[in-house]
């Protein structure tokens, strides 16, 4: 966040305390992944190949879940505010904000000189619109709960919006950059067929199989949206996806298989870009649902997974342990203090025998579709917890029904959250009690009190007291297992160029599209 824009005190701070961290933790192109010096140029069609897609996806943005529609979103619309590889707010198409003293009230400026793809000339009637579908009793939007403390979206001038809230929220425009948050024309409904002012227009569109967007030619950002057209093609089985990237069928894959990444490493033709962030795995264990009503019981499987063993095999060292909380050590509110927890069968046994039991049997639902390589990181905690006195039975779920038929459905489950840029946002979006990805349906008072407590706080001392205690509530008390933290990793043709890191999702934060440019 630039003083400039948010003008809060703390933001000159927040931004150095992540460079320095950044550092510490190597965010860069790493493994062979390289940014060309090469000026861009324009013309091709990028052809990307992904993961993360499926036949019930949706360009509605009150409805974006997994990889493939987020970048898809991103081609057709531009959101108010962009995270950047430093993991700053930054205006997209707002050019700038101001805080009222308490950050309960906000003016946002609207950018102007751009249009929409129908030649409509953005102004703050559309900021509004596309706010406001995002809030109400009939939304469906995954971040209404997020909007919730917000009691007025109103026009206060032709290119301004005043944003009002319950009580102050310094992080009002990290909340603005949520991918859901996109911009169309106001009264807009076609989802079929998006209009945005985004870098590409709409072409061809089979949800889950493929698309095919072309250049806009009166995109507002400069230097940007430099080939003509992007074909993307829905490869949801990793070793399929690689085999396209090897065989020159599409120029760039998300999702790589950590085990191939030191083979594909040694291909002259491919690069590999990997970015240090907030992805994170996770074992859900359903709290409204029989044995994981107990929190003994939780507690029990938390410490029968050896993280370290899971951190070697499934990421093959490509990221770091995690503490059975969301947020990562990139963020500035991160709980350094927190102890790490360790594999203890002794201390499973130990639970098991506090919820009254000798022994547990649990069937934990799986699939690739979680995370690349969740089976396989199912059966090694069936071997781990085993110590424990726990037996795991693993039911083998389809990938291309996984979210809408087992995830925050089966009793005992996997997933992964790629992170967001603030742990305010993460804690509102997945963990508060009315939360609609509250994907372990856990429900904490005293939690969502300290929430909305650390959110009107300007001073980053005493929020990061009350962070560090909803992290350890979360550890300790949550339904949610979190054993590791996934590096990004994509891989790409060295005929594209361009590619950087990006610390919040891959695909440089589902941006790639629009920076990159091809050679050859």
């Amino acid at each position: 966040m630039k003083m400039e824009h948010s003008k809060l005190p703390e933001a000159a701070s927040t931004r150095r305390q992540f460079i320095h961290g950044a550092a510490a933790l190597g965010i860069g192109i790493g493994l062979g992944g390289r940014a060309s010096a090469a000026a861009p140029r324009r013309g091709g069609t990028l052809k990307l190949g992904m993961g993360g897609g499926s036949t019930t996806d949706s360009l509605d943005p009150t409805l974006l879940v997994d990889w493939v529609s987020l970048n898809q979103a991103y081609m057709l619309m531009n959101g108010l505010v962009e995270i950047n590889e430093k993991m700053e707010a930054v205006p997209e198409l707002l050019e700038s904000w101001e805080a009222k003293p308490g950050a309960a009230e906000w003016l946002l400026n609207v950018r102007s000189g751009v249009t929409f793809h129908n030649g409509k000339t953005l102004d703050a009637d559309d900021v509004v619109y596309s706010l406001n579908l995002h809030r109400g009793p009939e939304t469906r939007s995954a971040v209404k709960s997020n909007l919730a403390d917000v009691t007025d979206v109103r026009k206060s001038g032709a290119m301004q919006v005043t944003v009002t809230l319950k009580s102050g929220d310094a992080d009002l425009p990290y909340l603005l950059s949520d991918y859901h948050l996109l911009v169309v024309p106001d009264g807009f409904q076609d989802w079929a067929k998006p209009i945005g002012t985004g870098p590409f227009v709409f072409g061809e569109y089979t949800p889950g199989v493929r698309s095919l967007f072309k250049r806009n030619p009166d995109y507002w950002r400069p230097n940007a949206a430099w080939v003509d057209a992007v074909e993307l093609l829905v490869i949801n089985d990793v070793a399929a996806r690689t085999n396209a990237l090897i065989s020159g069928q599409v120029h760039a894959i998300n999702r790589i298989d950590f085990k191939t990444v030191d083979l594909l490493k040694r291909n002259p033709a491919l690069s590999i870009v990997r970015s240090v962030g907030g992805q994170h795995l996770t074992f859900l264990m359903n709290c409204t649902t029989a044995p994981f009503t107990d929190n003994n019981v939780r507690l029990a499987i938390k410490y029968g997974i050896d993280r370290q063993k899971q951190l070697s095999t499934i990421l093959r060292g490509y990221g770091s342990l995690g503490n059975d909380h969301p947020i990562p050590r990139t963020d500035r509110f991160f709980a350094a203090d927190l102890p790490q927890r360790a594999y203890d069968p002794d201390k499973s046994k130990f639970y098991l025998k506090k919820a009254g039991l000798n022994t547990l049997d649990v069937e934990l639902s799986s699939s690739d579709a979680a995370f690349v390589g969740a089976l396989d990181s199912a059966a090694l905690l069936r071997e781990q917890a085993a110590a424990g006195g726990i037996t795991l039975s693993i039911q083998r779920q389809s990938a291309d029904s996984y979210w809408d038929k087992v995830w925050m459905k089966a009793p005992f489950c996997m997933g992964f959250w790629a992170g967001r840029p603030t742990a305010g946002q993460m804690f509102s979006i997945a963990y508060k009690s009315d939360a609609k990805w509250n994907d372990a349906y856990w429900k904490n008072p005293q939690f969502d009190t300290l929430l909305l407590q650390a959110r009107a706080m300007l001073d980053d001392n005493k929020r990061r007291e009350l962070y560090g205690e909803m992290q350890r509530m979360v550890s300790d008390e949550g339904g949610t297992m979190i054993p590791l933290f996934a590096d990004y990793i994509d891989a790409t043709s060295n005929l594209l160029k361009g590619a950087i890191p990006h610390p919040l999702f891959n695909f440089m934060g589902c941006r790639l599209a629009e920076r990159v440019w091809l050679e050859g």
